[in-house]
């Protein structure tokens, strides 16, 4: 065999390397829908199907695919209400506390941010009422400078990066 690199990802000289054009193939299918099958994704990129699973079980293994979820439409499940709430916090003990709030149903993310804000958290409720509530035990901790509230009217581009 020559010393070309094969599509063996048991070939030492894959090990470490990043995401190759085939790998980010695999990503594009796989975020279109995570369902795919090895033997269909390997049909799309005339592979085989234990090839594409070692990529996949790599990528996986790596951190390059952090997991695989179903994607809820929050609106059939009772969460109507999607809103993007921006906080200012004037230390990091009241930005900790926020992060504890990971584990509510209600919040889907929390980052922290550069620029007027401290932390955006994105939060789907059930109800306004639901929403008011929420804020309302935001407003009751110490800390904030400011809480700005953007309630979602529609979502029409809703996605994870682009591989």
């Amino acid at each position: 065999m020559s010393g070309k690199e094969t599509n063996d990802d048991r070939h030492p000289a894959r090990k470490g390397r990043g995401v190759d054009p085939v790998d980010r193939k695999i990503l594009g299918l796989l975020a279109e829908n995570a369902d795919r099958s090895f033997a269909e994704l390997g049909s799309l990129l005339h592979l085989s199907p234990p090839a594409v699973h070692e990529r996949v079980k790599r990528m996986k293994r790596d951190g390059t695919i952090k997991r695989t979820v179903a994607i809820i439409d929050g609106e059939k499940v009772g969460r109507d209400l999607l809103a993007f709430v921006h906080l200012e916090t004037s230390n990091w003990e009241t930005s900790r506390r926020v992060l504890g709030m990971a584990s509510l149903d209600a919040v889907e993310e929390i980052h922290t941010v550069a620029g007027d804000t401290a932390m955006i958290l994105k939060v789907r409720m059930t109800s306004p009422g639901a929403l008011e509530e929420f804020l309302g035990e935001l407003h009751q901790m110490e800390g904030f400078k400011r809480v700005k509230t953007f309630v979602v009217l529609g979502t029409y581009a809703e996605r994870g990066p682009y591989p």
